[in-house]
């Protein structure tokens, strides 16, 4: 049975000029609408999950919903599913868009996980980004976090972004330590076809800071953050000991889950599946009692040999040399062999893992690798 639940909200106050994820501007009864339809899919796929021990609430902006909305959902997702006592139970919220009434509603709901986009401390580029909060915003949020009985919360920040120099990354991350979060989330800003800011980048309008001083930020943030305590477990992530996110583990590792709302991923049976991208097809199709799945992949062996590398090499552990030979039955070290000499992969008999400098370039890295495997 499947243990880990998301719910994507698809509504923003505005869009960032680099976001590629599937949202569209609030309205309060498109939204009302949307949950109703959301409750609708919670019911059609309830026998497909076992006791959840990890629900994400995600978007968009999930915090945009109105206080009624978001007692609708999690009623309905305790209801139509068995929550585990320990369940991880998260919700992004950007700030500016909650107070400590909707923080300590939300406690009272069951979450105990705050994902916060904080993206940057200075007001100069989270203006230019779009987002919608300042630097007060963010030390506001903070603390309504804090006043709740949520102990348990991450931030994400975003480096490469133009203008962006080494030195404001190194007070951004300063900043973000004071700030104690459990959980750090650190992105390279990625420009993604059809977004401004990769019109912008295209027309030669805007340009991203040099690669070497993407990786000076990049570095820094593994070292800073490792000397404050904070475990570098995927490329991207940083924890306290214990605060690495369980549902985006249950990602990397390839277990399955359920993915409810427009847009959302799932995996199933051994079969990916996406929902429909358009939020009133969506509530149409639930109003039907139909599920609104868009495509449904089943995954093959191959598929399934690609996944495991891509997403194993992700987590600083790395590949599990056994498993690879056990269940695939193939040997991948020996595929690994041109790697390890260049110094990008190293392994300690268990597993393999990039290496400091294999990771900045680790789509290279897994490229290579796959058509290694293909060959063997």
């Amino acid at each position: 049975m499947i243990n880990s639940l998301y719910v994507h909200i698809p509504f923003c106050v505005k869009k960032c000029i680099y976001c590629d994820f599937f949202s569209i501007p609030y309205d309060e009864g498109l939204a009302l609408s949307y949950v109703d339809a959301l409750v609708r899919e919670l019911a059609l796929r309830k026998t497909l999950a076992g006791e959840l021990s990890t629900i994400y609430v995600g978007g968009g902006t999930p915090t945009t919903l109105p206080f009624v909305a978001l007692i609708r959902l999690f009623r309905a997702i305790r209801d139509k599913f068995s929550v585990a006592a320990d369940a991880e139970i998260t919700v992004e919220a950007n700030p500016g868009t909650v107070d400590r009434e909707k923080v300590r509603a939300l406690a009272g709901l069951g979450v105990n996980r705050f994902s916060l986009g904080a993206q940057s401390f200075a007001d100069g580029t989270l203006k230019f980004l779009g987002r919608v909060h300042t630097f007060e915003d963010v030390l506001r949020t903070v603390a309504a976090v804090r006043d709740s009985t949520i102990e348990n919360f991450s931030m994400d920040l975003i480096y490469g972004i133009p203008g962006q120099t080494p030195d404001e990354w190194r007070e951004t991350v300063s900043t973000a330590i004071e700030l104690a979060p459990q959980h750090i989330s650190a992105y390279e800003l990625t420009p993604e076809k059809g977004t401004p800011l990769f019109v912008k980048i295209e027309k030669g309008e805007l340009a991203k800071p040099s690669e070497d001083s993407i990786i000076e930020m990049y570095y820094h943030a593994i070292d800073r953050l490792g000397e404050a305590g904070y475990r570098h477990y995927e490329i991207s992530n940083f924890a306290k000991s214990g605060f690495e996110c369980r549902h985006n583990l249950n990602y990397w590792n390839r277990g399955k889950y359920i993915g409810i709302g427009a847009a959302a991923h799932s995996f199933i049976s051994n079969r990916r599946m996406n929902n429909l991208r358009d939020v009133g097809a969506y509530i149409r199709m639930l109003g039907e009692e139909r599920l609104p799945v868009e495509e449904s992949i089943e995954i093959s062996r191959d598929d399934a040999m690609k996944e495991a590398v891509f997403l194993g090499l992700r987590k600083t552990e790395g590949l599990d040399i056994r498993m690879f030979s056990e269940q695939l039955g193939i040997d991948i070290l020996k595929a690994s062999e041109n790697l390890i000499v260049h110094g990008l992969i190293i392994s300690d008999g268990d597993h393999l893992r990039l290496t400091r400098r294999g990771i900045v370039v680790s789509n290279t890295v897994i490229t290579e690798l796959l058509q290694r495997l293909e060959l063997q």
